[in-house]
């Protein structure tokens, strides 16, 4: 972000970060919103430690370990049920559904049902309270929305079979041309060029490109757009709709989203390229690239997954893969995600974006080959060997194969190796509607020790990263 005084900002895990990578403070009045919660957090953790002594050592022990091992059995168990096959499969379904009832079963042969209910009811409310302090701390600015004049001539593209019939179910065509916007409506039988049919569009007098249907496709209307310096309408009437999430819209009612070309305020946000390709959320190479390269995938995706991922995960095909970010280098990855700025957790499918004009990438890479690695990265998160979240503003991909799989918002795509990832930032310029639900807050990565330092009333609270 370029603030008044043009010093560069990006927020990244929460932080805001100057040129030089320092961590800049938040305000006091912040602080002082999250240090209530803080305390609460605190307090809540202590008394979760003193149930577990009241226990005593052995009892409290008991518990601590039966539900950390359990926790490390279920994710190994899981390892090997997307892993392997056969036996093995079997054994890592035993164990994904017998971890959690051997803990309940020790802890009622133990007596120790009470005390470990109550020991994991004040960590819940500990780790709540604390997110809710981090939020407090970190409150990010939103996205800068500017006042535009309503387009003249907008033109919306829609995929009729997108979303399992959103288009027709919502009457998406009958209130847009009362809208007074030309709908281009697809054939779902015929492979058509989006990205053509948009430039046919323009050069017929279009002031507004839109798309109902799903990313992949949004990312291709997109690209047109940020070409002519047009702006473009997001339709949430795809599946999971992902950037209609992160940019506030209404992804229930994918009519609402029609608003925007009576009362509407545009946004100006940036554009993912991977290989020449535009994406508006992620470019993923390996295991899940690999996945959706198959002719199956799109018909049944969970069994098509599970029965791809054996081979995938153990090396049995695919390939490996490196990364080349602005200061990293990650080598020997199963799997790379690059996102059009960083998502707020590891998982894109759960997670959000809470910026989408940070100027730079996302990248996760993943690299679990056993049953403990697999243990590690359930146990400890974003702090595991096998797991690397990082940004940078380009990423370069190589492997020892000529060309790589790659899914492109969802779509199957092969590139030649090295496959390079870069963002141009502000370069669409996104209407959307001036009353609209809002983007879910992103929780925040943990961090303890700044919550501590927030109910400590530390100087700098809220600031570290």
């Amino acid at each position: 972000m370029i603030g008044e005084d043009h010093t560069l900002v990006v927020e990244i895990h929460g932080t805001r970060r100057g040129r030089e990578g320092m961590a800049l403070p938040h305000t006091s009045g912040a602080s002082r919103r999250a240090r209530p919660w803080a305390l609460l957090a605190v307090v809540c953790a202590v008394f979760a430690a003193l149930t577990l002594v009241a226990e005593g050592i052995v009892g409290g022990l008991l518990v601590l370990v039966v539900g950390v091992a359990g926790a490390a059995l279920t994710a190994m168990g899981t390892w090997w049920v997307v892993s392997h096959r056969g036996v093995v499969r079997l054994v890592g379904t035993l164990l994904v559904v017998g971890a959690p009832v051997a803990i309940l079963l020790i802890y009622a042969q133990a007596d120790l049902w009470p005390t470990a209910l109550v020991a994991i009811a004040l960590w819940a409310a500990a780790v709540a309270c604390a997110r809710t302090a981090l939020r407090a701390a970190r409150r990010p600015d939103g996205m800068r929305a500017v006042a535009r004049a309503a387009p003249r001539h907008p033109v919306l593209i829609m995929n009729p079979k997108s979303g399992g019939g959103k288009v027709g179910r919502f009457g998406l065509v009958e209130k847009s041309e009362a809208l007074g916007a030309r709908v281009v409506l697809l054939d779902p039988e015929v492979v058509t060029d989006v990205a053509a049919l948009a430039r046919q569009a323009v050069a017929e007098g279009a002031d507004l490109l839109g798309v109902a249907g799903g990313d992949g496709t949004q990312a291709r209307v997109a690209e047109v757009a940020a070409e002519y310096d047009l702006p473009f309408l997001v339709i949430s009437a795809g599946t999971r709709n992902h950037f209609a999430m992160d940019l506030g819209l209404d992804r229930e009612d994918p009519a609402r989203c029609l608003d925007a070309l009576a009362d509407g305020e545009e946004l100006r946000v940036d554009l993912g390229v991977v290989g020449g390709h535009a994406f508006v959320n992620t470019a993923s190479f390996g295991v899940y690239a690999e996945i959706v390269q198959r002719p199956e995938y799109r018909d049944a995706k969970a069994d098509s997954a599970l029965a791809a991922l054996p081979d995938l995960l153990l090396g049995y095909a695919g390939t490996t893969l490196d990364a080349a970010t602005d200061g990293t280098r990650l080598e020997a990855q199963q799997a790379l995600l690059v996102s059009n700025n960083p998502y707020s957790s590891p998982e894109p499918m759960g997670a959000r974006r809470s910026r989408l004009d940070l100027g730079v990438l996302g990248v996760v890479g993943i690299r679990v080959n056993n049953a403990a690695q697999a243990a590690d990265v359930a146990l400890r998160g974003a702090r595991a060997a096998g797991l690397h979240l990082l940004t940078s503003r380009e990423v370069v991909i190589g492997s020892a194969a000529e060309r790589v799989a790659v899914a492109v918002d969802g779509e199957a795509l092969t590139m030649p190796t090295p496959v390079i990832c870069s963002i141009r930032p502000g370069a669409l310029r996104v209407r959307v509607p001036r009353l609209r639900p809002g983007a879910p807050e992103a929780a925040p990565p943990m961090q303890w020790s700044e919550v501590l330092a927030l109910a400590l009333n530390r100087p700098g609270a809220g600031a570290a990263g």
